[in-house]
């Protein structure tokens, strides 16, 4: 029969190693390099290493969001795949929905619509879907700012105290609808339209409808 002496210190062991391991975890959310193959993203000023693709890992640290019915893991930006009894770094496919944001993403205004940048992964809110969807990249990546909105795009203020996230979707939603209203698309190169016909009509026949549809949401639009 072993003693307790012995039994505590196995004890003590395995807490050590366990704290050690969520230690090396966390080295991937602080901004630190992550344990093996890593490579840092400095796109748009991101500025955080990231495991790279291809990179093979025992176990995906955090706590991960189980998505495809388990055929993807997604925790701090990257995403895995299962492979043999460990997993493989991907990248995600097009499409797929995720409850919430890497948490260091940095947001992309493109035509006034927000994009959200991580690890190589662009974002978009889908209100239908409450949650964010995985998309191309800007079709035009040079329309691409970290900047707001430019003065002669809308500023869009809440009147009913609407939250960050309300606001997200209500603009969303109104984005789809004038789209489908105009045949215009802020967020494609010369708004989806052939290069040689003029945007200019449909850009301001655009913003009409996003002006309607917004105000009816309750903002003031200028």
């Amino acid at each position: 029969m072993k003693s307790s002496f012995h039994i505590g210190a196995r004890a003590a062991l395995i807490v050590a190693l366990a704290l050690t391991a969520i230690g090396a975890q966390a080295q991937e959310y602080r901004g630190g390099p992550p344990r093996g193959a890593a490579h840092f993203d400095a796109r748009y000023g991101s500025n955080h290493y990231y495991s790279t693709r291809g990179a093979y890992v025992g176990a995906v640290p955090g706590r991960p969001y189980v998505l495809g019915g388990g055929r993807y893991y997604y925790s701090g930006g990257v995403w895995y795949a299962p492979r043999g009894p460990g997993f493989v770094v991907i990248g995600p496919p097009i499409g797929v929905f995720v409850p919430i944001l890497p948490p260091y993403y940095t947001t992309l205004w493109v035509g006034g619509v927000p994009y959200y940048y991580a690890n190589d992964t662009y974002y978009m809110w889908n209100a239908p879907q409450n949650g964010y969807e995985v998309v191309q990249p800007p079709s035009d990546p040079t329309m691409a700012t970290t900047q707001p909105p430019a003065s002669d795009d809308l500023f869009i203020y809440p009147q009913n105290g609407q939250s960050a996230e309300q606001q997200s979707t209500d603009k969303y939603e109104c984005h789809q609808w004038a789209k489908t209203q105009t045949g215009y698309d802020p967020t494609q190169a010369n708004g989806g339209l052939p290069q040689d016909q003029p945007a200019d009509d449909k850009r301001a026949e655009y913003q009409r409808a996003m002006r309607a549809c917004l105000e009816g949401r309750n903002y003031s639009v200028r």
